[in-house]
């Protein structure tokens, strides 16, 4: 194999400079307070996983109560919130990666464990979609226009908390049918005002929001600090977002003063199903985009050295991010920098809880074997 590209410096066009090509994933860990306030164990869990990382992209934090995903997800509500957010970001910081945090609302899929009602852009629809998924719901509010703009402001203040809690920057999760995705999609957004019906209209929301939080940066004259968006490039939906909505969407995020573009799918090498550009890998599409005006990362799969060196030099993405193989391994970084990626783990073992510091609820979640968390270890009987 060619010299692997994975420990090469980047600057983003920000000016802002990287070490390393190596991206954790967002993940989710189920695992924070009930308050979203940080404990011992997701401490123990980000200790050591930030080293020789070159972009740690701390998981799913909410905006607002509506939007949880979970009540034991983090939260930046408000500034009591701080504290646990700047021990998150000081974490990661310490061990050499720039700290990025995700921030979102989970829209129409949001939990009712604070009692509150989902909110999405057509209830009629969102009840369609969560019966599909055995989800009952009687109420899910339809936003109002003066709701969707208070919500542009929420992300924007949310920003600001951040800025203030010392992260290097923002990633906005516009990916896995979380509401930013919600709104752009066909499918789930049947309005007819200016947030919704054509292309241009549904990305309103999207892109009002990515100003937004651009306008606050400004704010705080830190041209320095970090701004991601991240995408599902297309639905299983009849109807839904297809690769030609993604590319649309890119270049428009291509024009705005963003930092990166993060695409989120099962497989790095994944090809389109549908649209003008069915067959052709997405992330080659996309990068014929954003290259030489942002950086785009790629995830999918990539759980072992080689499936990481052989994505970062398919030259299809600047920053290839992974998940699996980060709960897996705390010392990722450091293996795979020190040529000892052979001794990565690529399997979870049900057996050895001990082996990997994750936290009780996201261990629990592991054993169940869903796709989006580690391949099991096979027992031999």
């Amino acid at each position: 194999m060619n010299k692997s590209k994975l420990f090469e410096k980047y600057v983003l066009n920000n000016n802002v400079e990287v070490s390393n090509r190596l991206v954790v994933a967002p993940i989710t860990l189920f695992s924070s307070n009930m308050d979203g306030s940080i404990n011992d164990e997701e401490l123990h869990y980000l200790k050591n996983r930030g080293k020789d990382i070159g972009m740690y992209i701390l998981g799913s934090t909410a905006i607002s109560p509506e939007g949880i995903s979970a009540i034991t997800q983090p939260r930046a509500f408000s500034e009591i919130d701080l504290p646990s957010l700047r021990e998150r970001a000081n974490l990661i910081k310490k061990q050499g990666a720039l700290a990025i945090v995700q921030i979102n609302h989970r829209g129409a899929l949001a939990s009712r464990e604070l009692g509150l009602p989902p909110v999405a852009p057509s209830s009629d629809i969102a009840k369609k979609i969560l019966e599909s998924k055995g989800i009952h719901s009687d109420t899910i509010h339809e936003l109002t226009d003066n709701e969707i703009k208070k919500l542009i402001d929420k992300f924007a203040q949310v920003t600001e908390l951040c800025i203030k809690a010392g992260y290097d920057g923002v990633e906005l999760h516009g990916a896995n049918n979380y509401l930013l995705q919600q709104f752009f999609s066909p499918y789930s957004n049947r309005r007819t005002d200016d947030w919704g019906g054509s292309e241009v209209k549904r990305m309103n929301f999207p892109i009002k929001v990515v100003n937004a939080v651009c306008k606050m940066r400004e704010k705080y004259n830190r041209p320095d600090f970090i701004i991601g968006y991240r995408l599902s490039p297309e639905e299983s939906y009849e109807g839904g977002i297809n690769m030609d909505n993604t590319l649309e969407l890119v270049k428009v995020l291509s024009s705005k003063p963003i930092q990166y573009i993060h695409i989120s799918q099962k497989n790095y090498f994944q090809k389109a199903r549908n649209g003008e550009c069915a067959g052709q890998e997405r992330l080659k599409l996309i990068h014929n985009i954003t290259q030489d005006k942002m950086a785009l990362i790629g995830v999918g799969g990539l759980l072992s050295e080689k499936d990481i060196n052989t994505a970062i030099n398919s030259g299809f993405t600047e920053f290839v991010g992974v998940g699996k193989a980060s709960i897996l391994n705390e010392d990722l970084g450091v293996l795979l920098k020190n040529g000892k990626g052979d001794k990565l783990i690529l399997e979870l073992d049900s057996e050895h809880p001990e082996k990997y510091n994750i936290p009780t609820n996201l261990w629990k979640m592991c054993l169940t074997g869903q796709d989006w968390l580690p391949p099991l270890k096979r027992k031999n009987y």
